[in-house]
């Protein structure tokens, strides 16, 4: 029974020690990734932005402006600049027809009278007659279905018939 006492008897409290993880000797073979660490590069400020810059840069990679001269300018700047500018546009546009006697020119297109025109805009603009009356098939279906582009093309058509001239040119 005595043994039994001595067991059952409390003892100091003693608080747990940080866990520490117990230290691996280095092994020969592959070791952890650690990125590549390139050696200090010497630099240099820009003169415009005063930013750092490698020392062998001649445009600024901050700012973007040139800091240095180019290697060979010198040479370049005692050579003339040397402009040729042979910019010979020859547009012969010849609307000019000299007609000799009996000759009658005629402009290209169909004629049509300005105030047909004018009479079918303002009357059944909303259905495009004056637009199959100029041959125009396709803006003529277009004003049919809107109703002649909501009102506004035919006030701007109307006011575009009026100032041309009479006859004309489709």
């Amino acid at each position: 029974m005595d043994m039994e006492q001595n067991n059952l008897q409390p003892q100091e409290y003693q608080p747990p020690q940080e866990y520490q993880q117990p230290q691996q000797p280095q092994q020969p073979g592959p070791q952890p990734y650690q990125p590549y660490q390139q050696p200090p590069q010497p630099m240099k400020f820009c003169k415009h932005c005063g930013g750092r810059i490698p020392a062998d840069a001649v445009v600024c990679t901050l700012c973007g402006r040139q800091v240095e001269e180019l290697a060979g300018s010198k040479q370049a700047a005692n050579m003339p600049i040397v402009i040729n500018n042979n910019n010979n546009n020859n547009n012969n546009n010849n609307n000019n027809v000299v007609a000799g006697p009996g000759v009658v020119y005629m402009p290209q297109g169909r004629a049509r009278s300005k105030w047909v025109a004018v009479l079918l805009c303002f009357f059944v603009g909303w259905l495009g007659a004056h637009k199959f009356y100029e041959g125009k098939i396709g803006m003529g279906v277009l004003y049919l279905f809107t109703m002649g582009l909501f009102g506004f093309g035919i006030l701007i058509d109307f006011i575009t018939l009026i100032f041309k001239p009479d006859p004309y040119y489709v």
